[in-house]
C-alpha cells in the first residue's frame, strides 16, 4: 500500500527535528507520508524522491505545478538502479519500502546509500521503517511493486545496519520496526 501506519512516526519526527537535515531523499514515497510529516517541521529542506510507480507521482501530487510541491525533485525509477549521487544527502528515508524487494537487494541498496558516489560520501543519516510482523501483501491496484518480497525480522535489520558502521538507534513497535542510522 502506498501509505504507512502511524506507529514510529513520532519517534522518527523527533530524530528529524534533532538533525535538521538540509537535503532528504525519500525512497518509495507512495503518497508522501514522510514528506507530509517532516516538511512542516523544517522549512528550507531540499526534498528528492525516487518512486518506482509512475502513476503515484500524479495520483499523490508528488511533483506538481503548484508552489508547494511535496518534492522538489522526482525521479521515476527503481532505487536499486538509481544514480549514487541521489544518496549523497543528509537523510535518506527508506520508509516501508525495503520489504518490497528481496533481502539481498535491500541490503545492497543500504550499502549503496552509505557508500554514495565515487567523489562524495553517501547519506549522513538513514531512516528505515519495515513491518516486523508477518505482513503478506501482493500486488495492489495494479502495482506489482506493492508485493512484499521479504519479511524482515527486527534482529536481522539490527545486524544489517550495524554492519554498515555508524551508530544505530531503533524503536520496535507492535507492527513496525524503525531505525535511525548515523554515519
Amino acid at each position: 500500500m502506498p501509505t504507512s501506519i502511524a506507529e514510529g512516526k513520532d519517534w522518527s519526527l523527533e530524530r528529524f527535528e534533532q538533525v535538521k537535515p538540509d537535503t532528504v531523499c525519500d525512497i518509495g514515497p507512495g503518497e508522501g507520508t514522510y514528506a507530509k510529516l517532516f516538511r512542516p517541521a523544517h522549512h528550507g529542506v531540499w526534498w528528492t524522491c525516487i518512486e518506482i510507480h509512475r502513476p503515484f507521482v500524479r495520483k499523490y501530487g508528488l511533483k506538481s505545478t503548484k508552489t508547494k510541491a511535496m518534492y522538489d525533485e522526482v525521479h521515476v525509477l527503481d532505487a536499486r538502479e538509481a544514480p549514487a549521487h541521489l544518496f549523497h544527502r543528509d537523510l535518506v528515508v527508506a520508509g516501508d519500502v525495503l520489504e518490497h524487494m528481496p533481502r539481498e537487494d535491500a541490503v545492497a541498496l543500504l550499502r549503496r546509500i552509505v557508500e554514495g558516489p565515487e567523489d562524495a560520501p553517501g547519506a549522513t543519516h538513514i531512516l528505515v521503517s519495515v513491518p516486523i510482523v508477518d505482513a503478506p501483501q501482493g500486488e495492489v491496484d495494479g502495482n506489482p511493486h506493492e508485493a512484499h518480497l521479504h519479511q524482515w525480522d527486527a534482529d536481522d535489520m539490527d545486524a544489517v545496519l550495524a554492519d554498515l558502521g555508524g551508530r544505530v538507534e531503533s524503536m520496535r513497535g507492535d507492527t513496525l520496526g524503525v531505525w535511525w542510522w548515523t554515519r
